[in-house]
């Protein structure tokens, strides 16, 4: 079941952007735990010699650990004021 919003999203309330910064990162992590785990296990079952596999698993969970500390850490979801003309 997804989840529910109460209001109308909107990019500019920080709690909706908290919240879609998390389920990117949710999809992200479902994608790379898809991937990889496809790959080593054609990579196991094929009994394949393929050097580049752990380079691409270890830059991709880099790239995951960016992600998360980004939405943590670095993400700022204080109130967007709009610029009036």
């Amino acid at each position: 079941m997804p989840p529910r919003w109460p209001r109308k999203p909107d990019r500019k309330d920080p709690a909706y952007r908290k919240l879609d910064d998390r389920m990117n990162f949710a999809v992200h992590v479902a994608i790379f735990a898809a991937f990889n785990s496809g790959l080593w296990f054609f990579h196991n079952f094929l009994k394949a010699t393929w050097e580049w596999l752990p380079w691409v698993t270890a830059s991709w969970s880099v790239v995951l650990l960016v992600h998360l500390i980004y939405i943590a850490a670095i993400a700022d979801y204080s109130e967007i004021r709009s610029k009036s003309t």
